[in-house]
């Protein structure tokens, strides 16, 4: 069976200038619908239609033939239909299907484009055209008053079916080729994702097209539970909203629960174990691999490496491990002095939360009225069961304290008991922090991601190291505004450091909080999504 394929490309585009030759990703757009047809497993003859000497240069330089096309058919009023005709009977081979591809489509899939041609073939069809379904509340007018295209309103996606053509391609049986026609009687439409939907007709297309060819298709892989931990999974939520797709998030299910997550729609997907997980990213084929593990081993990177394609880059957050000097980036916010080569170290890189960022910090009150207590998702030093036992004793009853449990601690519904207490409000799995946060005047966490969290509203923390790991975190310091009390205090210190803040002066707690918010908290998700895009 012989299948041509048309690309017509004149010179004359007067919205984008030089549209069919111009730059996109690192190739003239035409060059992605001629590389299409080379691809193709049905194609097997490719005329490019033009009457611009550097659309022929290009086709000629990647091995096609070039249509000189006349000047009366480069008119705007030129319909394509004898455009594509005048190239068919340029060529004196006989084809049983003409397939005209546009040059404005630079986004379609070569797959996609075989599929359809497939389809046209298998069903004996006519004519197959490129279509997205589109459904939308839309109107039309009939002698002067808007009259809706619908017979009741209705959510888009339970709106009928509305296909409408995208200029990718059009598929027809040859016999039905003409200078004024290429659709026949059995004709279908198939449709095509959106990304490969846009035709380039301003140069708001442009940029988009150019987004998506530039898009990296993106693996993170993280693990949180009681000891390790479950910030590394909120920032992963967090960091998965940046990119412009759908990041595909893995989990191994043996030390991870999926309730940790909270509420996404996300792809989160568990595996059994890093045998599992590498079988699913060499099928995959990751441009992008991030790891929010903690340390990685020699062997788990060269093996990762080894089976991402050539340009796939690896990404990972605080790694501490042996692998770290495999990544071609690692971010390590927490640990502000390990700086340099492929190492981002410091607090210029810490992801903040998006709703922390639409928050304004505290206002510093004459005195101390509420105390905001959180010691992270899993609490492994059980710090707030031991506040719990200072906060009721009868000294703190004319001070209020909002405590917050994460999705990993283990004796929810003991601590929910406090909640009995007329001065202790306990909330579990928190919806919005900082919300309950900027209610309160002075603080207590643990030396994580909350300390940053309470240093970008301007709340005077008093912090506590659970293991020796976050005793390296160096930005919770005195010196950006922290009360840093090491891993473990005894009960009387943390109380009687609790006693000091709420009876601190609003001059000294002013003090504390210009050193807390002296630091740029707030743009370091946007240097840390720069740095991953320029790989």
């Amino acid at each position: 069976m012989k299948i041509l394929a048309v690309i017509p490309a004149r010179a004359g585009s007067k919205a984008i200038p030089n549209k069919n030759i111009r730059s996109v990703n690192g190739h003239p757009m035409i060059y992605y619908a001629i590389n299409n047809a080379l691809q193709s497993k049905f194609i097997t003859d490719i005329i490019v239609s033009t009457d611009s000497y550097e659309v022929k240069i290009i086709a000629e330089q990647m091995g096609v033939k070039c249509h000189w096309r006349r000047p009366e058919l480069c008119e705007d009023s030129v319909a394509l239909d004898a455009v594509i005709y005048d190239a068919v009977i340029s060529d004196n081979s006989d084809f049983d299907y003409v397939v005209t591809m546009q040059a404005t489509s630079p986004t379609l899939q070569t797959s996609t484009l075989d599929s359809a041609i497939k389809y046209a073939i298998d069903n004996d069809l006519d004519t197959v055209i490129s279509a997205i379904n589109a459904p939308h509340l839309s109107w039309r007018d009939e002698n002067g008053k808007k009259v809706p295209n619908y017979k009741k309103r209705l959510n888009r996606q339970y709106l009928p079916a509305n296909y409408m053509e995208t200029g990718a391609f059009l598929i027809s049986n040859r016999n039905v080729v003409t200078e004024t026609s290429r659709i026949g009687e059995k004709l279908d439409v198939y449709e095509v994702s959106e990304n490969e939907a846009i035709d380039v007709d301003t140069f708001i297309d442009l940029y988009a097209v150019g987004e998506i060819l530039n898009q990296k298709k993106v693996a993170i892989y993280v693990n949180g539970n009681n000891q390790r931990g479950t910030g590394h999974i909120y920032r992963v939520l967090e960091l998965a909203d940046e990119f412009l797709s759908k990041p595909d998030i893995y989990f191994d299910s043996n030390q991870t629960d999926r309730v940790l997550f909270g509420k996404t729609t996300h792809n989160l997907i568990p595996v059994n174990g890093i045998v599992e997980l590498f079988e699913i990213i060499k099928e995959k084929q990751y441009t992008i691999v991030i790891n929010d593990i903690l340390a990685t081993s020699l062997d788990y990177m060269i093996g990762l490496r080894s089976i991402m394609p050539e340009n796939g880059k690896i990404i990972n957050f605080e790694d501490e491990g042996e692998g770290a000097g495999q990544a071609d980036l690692v971010f390590n916010a927490l640990y502000s002095e390990q700086t340099g080569g492929n190492v981002y170290g410091g607090e210029k890189y810490y992801i903040a939360p998006k709703m922390f960022l639409m928050y304004k910090p505290i206002t510093v009150k004459e005195s101390v009225g509420k105390i905001f207590i959180s010691f992270g998702g899993a609490d492994p030093q059980n710090y707030t069961d031991r506040l719990m036992n200072i906060i009721t004793k009868d000294k703190y009853k004319d001070k209020n304290f909002v405590i917050a449990i994460g999705r990993a601690k283990k004796n929810v519904d003991a601590l929910l008991e406090f909640n009995r207490y007329e001065n202790i409000e306990v909330f579990y799995a928190v919806k919005n922090m900082p919300e309950l946060m900027s209610a309160c005047d002075v603080s207590m966490t643990s030396r994580g991601r909350t300390a940053y969290e309470l240093a970008m509203l301007g709340i005077p923390p008093i912090v506590l190291s659970q293991n020796a790991r976050e005793e390296g975190h160096g930005f919770v310091c005195d010196e950006n505004g922290f009360m840093y009390m090491g891993t473990n205090p005894s009960d009387h210190m943390i109380e009687s450091t609790l006693d000091m803040y709420i009876t601190m002066p609003q001059s000294d707690r002013k003090r504390l909080q210009d050193k807390l918010l002296g630091n740029d908290l707030k743009n370091g998700r946007k240097r840390v999504i720069s740095l991953i895009q320029n790989l």
